[in-house]
């Protein structure tokens, strides 16, 4: 059984390799830690706000998200597809999860906000009806995701195969409609 820990607020912490696997979280404050060097399994957070944290290259294995708020923290090399995914709930503003995966996640719960999402591998995810919100998608892989009635009207730099990719009812902005072309071979200028 899981160590459970209520309320608490952690500050400028560096995690250990397996120093936090089979805990639960619940209401707590991470700030300003470092959990790059962490190889998760079995853990819990429920109702958690990370602020400027690095989670960069971290091993998250077997973890539950329950809605958890990420503000400014590092994602860079994270795979989230081990994740579980019973009420996974995430929500990142001004994060920094360039070449993470993605791959086959439910997101229809969790927010982007103002965050660098350069390569990510979002193929086969539900990001259904959810906005990313002035996010750079740039080289952002969508193959086989569905992204019906997502709003990417803010944001920028994406490029999605409309014949590979469920986009009925997505929002575009006029400028990055242009990424919607870019798998034909014709020019819009």
């Amino acid at each position: 059984m899981a160590d459970y820990i209520l309320d608490k607020e952690f500050d400028q912490i560096v995690y250990e390799r397996d120093e936090l696997n089979h805990l639960e979280f619940e209401a707590c404050t991470f700030i300003d830690c470092d959990f790059s060097a962490c190889n998760f399994h079995d853990l819990t957070f429920i109702d958690c706000n990370f602020n400027n944290c690095n989670f960069s290259k971290a091993q998250i294995n077997h973890v539950k998200f329950r809605n958890v708020f990420f503000n400014s923290c590092q994602f860079k090399e994270v795979n989230f597809a081990m994740c579980d995914q019973l009420i996974f709930q995430i929500n990142f503003n001004t994060c920094n999860l360039d070449f993470a995966k993605m791959y086959a996640l439910n997101l229809k719960q969790c927010k982007f906000y103002n965050s660098s999402l350069i390569a990510v591998d979002f193929m086969k995810a539900d990001v259904s009806r959810i906005t990313f919100l002035k996010c750079d998608l740039y080289r952002a892989e969508f193959e086989q995701a569905n992204a019906q009635k997502t709003d990417f009207s803010s944001s920028k730099n994406y490029t999605i195969n409309p014949e590979l990719t469920k986009i009925k009812k997505a929002i575009f902005s006029l400028e990055g409609a242009k990424g919607l072309l870019s798998h034909h071979t014709i020019i819009v200028t």
